[in-house]
């Protein structure tokens, strides 16, 4: 990502707390139920390598989605992610708590969203980013689209933004090359 706008870079540069959408952004969107009505959730390995190492860099992680769902309490807990805020179709309520929790500015925060709910919080995070399959408003307000959809490594691709934007991508290379 060297060729990575000046202004993008900045925005992304200042990330410490990457919040995420979960369906439509860390899934693909679709909801899988079986016959005794269980949920299911389909999410990418990419994505969670992604954001584990966003966290051994010292961001932090936080989902915040409209609905309720086993799957994501128990990806949430296999990759540490501590901030997470399910039921919350008013998103924005969520993410002031988490700031304050936080103690971070709005600058100091990337929110990835696919979907009109998201929008509250993408107008006030220092990085708005939509999915490549995002609704089109969504699109528009965003700061970034990514090129993969929801569910398909969109979310590594922001943590690749992010980790480029801050100069931390050779360190990760070479810590997984190291011999």
């Amino acid at each position: 990502m060297s060729s990575m706008d000046p202004a993008l870079r900045e925005r992304a540069a200042n990330v410490r707390l990457l919040v995420l959408d979960v369906d439509g952004v860390l899934t693909d969107g679709k909801l899988y139920l079986d016959h005794a009505g269980n949920e299911m959730k389909a999410f990418h390995a990419r994505d969670g390598l992604g954001i584990k190492v966003l966290q051994r860099f010292g961001i932090e992680v936080a989902l915040i989605t409209g609905r309720v769902s086993e799957p994501v309490a128990q990806r949430a807990a296999q990759l540490d992610i501590k901030h997470v805020y399910q039921g919350h179709e008013h998103k924005l309520g969520a993410y002031l708590d988490l700031l304050e929790r936080t103690g971070l500015d709005p600058e100091q925060t990337c929110f990835a969203g696919d979907d009109w709910i998201d929008l509250p919080v993408m107008l006030r995070a220092g990085l708005a980013v939509a999915v490549a399959d995002a609704e089109p408003r969504v699109k528009q307000k965003a700061h970034w689209v990514t090129t993969q959809k929801g569910g398909r490594g969109a979310v590594r691709e922001v943590c690749n933004l992010i980790l480029a934007a801050q100069g931390k991508e050779q360190a990760v290379l070479d810590t997984i090359l190291a011999p």
